[in-house]
């Protein structure tokens, strides 16, 4: 989803290597992030799952760490190509996710704050390439993406209670408990359905893309109903669901978009 934010925000910029750069600067600065991820979650890694290529041996921590300054730099260079302002919030979504993964990862609400804050400025990221940083329409993208991600972050701390627990997470499920947590992700589910509707009664959007959105809506209604009953065994499956949900909008918000 973060490297279509350019697209569904405002459209194709009429430069196709200003397009490119974007695409490429979202690249670098996400993989920095896994990068990164691997680096700061070795230990845990080597428990959980020993067979990637850190814990592995298969590389070195010296290679893990020089492989992320160069994408690091080649990130920084790509956004500094588009503009000032591309380079900006280049380094503040490397340094929002440097600091997630060094520091904040097991901080519970305010890890799931600085994740969703990351996938929300892709949207404006977007905005930049495009030369329309200032749309209402992008910033619009931007907060419903982020709420999205951050419902999707709670439900999912929800899931791995008991893992976060042995790892000394901080989350809501931890501190409000399972099924309070999950209530609070289903409170922001119901926020993006409302929102949804906004951009049509103000303007901002044409009524074609109602469509997905409406498709987005019912699946985000239906999968937070069954995140809230706790008899369902496996209520994961829904917290994907919604992901894809929203996916798939925004790729038949392009497809529209890039016909039109």
């Amino acid at each position: 989803m973060r490297d279509i934010g350019g697209i569904t925000s405002i459209g194709w910029n009429s430069r196709p290597s200003r397009n490119f750069t974007g695409i490429s600067e979202l690249f670098f600065i996400s993989a920095a992030a896994l990068i990164l991820n691997d680096y700061f979650d070795i230990e845990s890694d080597k428990i959980n799952a020993p067979e990637r290529p850190l814990p592995a041996g298969l590389v070195t921590e010296r290679d893990v760490v020089l492989l992320s300054i160069a994408v690091t730099m080649l990130g920084f260079i790509t956004g500094y190509l588009i503009s000032m302002e591309a380079l900006l919030v280049v380094i503040l979504v490397w340094t929002v996710g440097f600091l997630y993964n060094w520091r904040f990862k097991k901080a519970g609400f305010i890890g799931n704050l600085m994740v969703s804050f990351s996938v929300g400025m892709t949207f404006v990221f977007g905005g930049i390439v495009a030369g329309k940083p200032f749309e209402t329409i992008v910033w619009f993208f931007a907060i419903i993406v982020m709420l999205v991600d951050l419902g999707e972050e709670i439900a999912a701390d929800a899931m791995d209670i008991e893992g976060d627990r042995k790892a000394g997470s901080r989350s809501l499920a931890l501190i409000l408990g399972r099924e309070n947590a999950l209530k609070i992700s289903a409170v922001i589910f119901s926020l993006v359905v409302f929102a949804s509707i906004l951009p049509f009664l103000l303007g901002w959007l044409e009524w074609i893309y109602l469509f997905p959105i409406l498709l987005m809506d019912v699946i985000i209604l239906y999968s937070t109903s069954k995140l809230l009953d706790s008899r369902i065994v496996n209520r994961r499956i829904y917290i994907r669901w919604i992901y894809l949900s929203g996916l798939v909008a925004f790729l038949i918000i392009i497809i529209i978009r890039m016909v039109m």
